[in-house]
């Protein structure tokens, strides 16, 4: 996680979340997502033109991309009408003294990121199950949105901002916000 400043729902004409895919076409795919994120926040969410994978990401030694150069490539785009993005890649990526990373966010920003690489089954050995596919994308894409308005790693074990180490510890948290997360959310979006 990164910490950040950025401005609140109610502030400008920014009023929605917008979806960048990383040089991979994953809209037909991911097509469940905007719903799930406008259930999750209340917010429109929306696809937006895919942009190319930053160039010095890789890392060869690791066979991975750094998380933060896929944040600071969506710090670069205008924000248009979008009050958070979330940009969306189908490669491995890791953070500095973290083996990977399923997603990482500018906390209290705009940016955040996840990838679906080890989001899908058949990255363990397993049969490629949609709907095991899409709640963890999901939950992933909640976790790293939640982060961008200020929520923190949650201790409830159900709770979506939980920590995930492994995607067991996916598997076993909720789609949804604790009681006490929610309440912040609500807060920062300026719901009563």
């Amino acid at each position: 996680m990164v910490r950040g400043e950025n401005p609140s729902p109610g502030e400008g004409n920014a009023v929605a979340i917008g979806l960048i895919p990383f040089g991979c076409s994953v809209e037909e795919e991911l097509s469940f997502l905007p719903e799930a994120l406008h259930e999750a926040f209340g917010l429109q969410a929306s696809w937006c033109p895919a942009i190319p994978l930053p160039r010095g990401a890789y890392r060869k030694g690791r066979g991975q991309y750094l998380a933060a150069s896929l944040l600071q490539a969506l710090a670069r785009t205008p924000p248009g009408k979008y009050l958070r993005l979330l940009g969306i890649a189908d490669v491995d990526l890791y953070a500095p003294g973290l083996n990977f990373v399923f997603g990482q966010a500018v906390v209290g920003g705009r940016e955040c990121v996840i990838s679906l690489w080890r989001l899908r089954p058949y990255f363990y050995g397993l049969s490629p199950e949609g709907s095991v596919f899409r709640d963890r994308v999901v939950k992933e894409a909640v976790h790293e949105l939640g982060h961008t308005f200020g929520l923190d790693h949650c201790r409830d074990p159900g709770c979506v901002m939980r920590f995930s180490n492994s995607i067991a510890d996916t598997d076993r948290k909720g789609r949804d916000f604790c009681p006490h997360c929610r309440g912040s959310l609500e807060r920062v979006i300026g719901r009563p």
